[in-house]
């Protein structure tokens, strides 16, 4: 059978018109092949478009159908298509997320395990994921104001810093430095001329060494005889001595023996008094009167006389 020119013509027509109509809706995020399994959620402002993805677990399973504003509660009501394959509770929640750093936007359906299964024409639960872009918009004022306070901190701590690097005075840094420089500039000097002396009397030192090693040895052996020596028999006979000379002490201090009596007695110590005085007279009387005791020097016996006190 052949087809005339205006039938193809008219099949041309209609394909390219029901190819527009798919195209179209396609770009819009419709597509005229998706089932109708429907589904509706809330936002409190709109970032999605009709070209916006529905996801489960990161996975593609749907697309947003229709976004339209409620003028009675101001929310922007979304309606989204999903697989017929995919099943989930109506306590799912519809999340809002940012898919990339240019702004990009989809919602994803958090499963929930509990609740009876969702049906076509449900309204979920929605909730909003901040995304780094919008987590950065906000914070960026609070983010400047800080990073100003930190800049004027560290421009007054370098004013600072070079102030007391510039300082000439006294308690300046560079003072400090060339103080420093000269301290170390005098121990390097104290060190070569310490150097320099012990260089010249490395023989002497050699020598002081050797003879404090003789004497070390010396000592050892001294040390090795005192411990040799019968140490415990001389202290226990300096301990006897000592005793002893405390026995004769007690003796003494409790008037026993003729040193005692001397010491405590005083009808002894008196008679000894008087021995001394009568003593001592004699001797004065010889003194004066020397012909009485010696009859060889005089004929005539002189008489004792007590002498005449004043």
């Amino acid at each position: 059978m052949k087809i005339s020119k205006e039938v193809k013509t008219g099949i041309l027509v209609i394909s390219g018109i029901v190819l527009f109509i798919f195209g179209f809706n396609y770009l819009k995020g419709q597509n005229l092949f998706d089932s109708t399994n429907v589904y509706y959620t809330e936002f409190d402002y709109n970032a999605l478009s009709q070209s916006s993805l529905v996801t489960v677990k990161g996975n593609s399973v749907g697309r947003i159908k229709d976004i339209t504003y409620d003028y009675k509660t101001g929310k922007t009501k979304v309606a989204f298509f999903v697989n017929e394959e995919l099943k989930f509770s109506k306590n799912s929640v519809v999340r809002l997320y940012e898919t990339s750093l240019m702004g990009g936007n989809a919602i994803a359906i958090i499963l929930a395990k509990d609740g009876d299964m969702a049906k076509p024409g449900d309204v979920l639960k929605s909730e909003v994921e901040t995304g780094l872009v919008s987590s950065l918009s906000k914070n960026f004022s609070g983010i400047s104001s800080e990073l100003n306070s930190t800049l004027r901190a560290t421009d007054t701590l370098f004013t600072s810093l070079n102030k007391f690097v510039n300082d000439n005075s006294e308690t300046g840094l560079k003072r400090t430095i060339k103080e420093l420089n000269e301290t170390l500039k005098s121990f390097k000097t104290t060190s070569n001329t310490v150097n320099n002396v012990l260089s010249k009397n490395d023989k002497n030192i050699a020598d002081i060494l050797e003879k404090f090693k003789a004497s070390s040895n010396d000592l050892a052996v001294l040390t090795a005889e005192l411990k040799n020596a019968e140490i415990s028999t001389t202290v226990a006979s300096l301990k006897n001595t000592l005793d002893n000379l405390n026995s004769i002490l007690v003796g003494l201090k409790e008037g026993k023996g003729s040193m005692g009596k001397l010491l405590k007695d005083e009808t002894l110590y008196n008679n000894l008094e008087g021995a001394t005085k009568e003593m001592e007279s004699l001797l004065r009387d010889i003194k004066l009167h020397p012909k009485r005791y010696f009859r060889i020097l005089s004929r005539k016996e002189i008489p004792y006389k007590e002498e005449e006190t004043k």
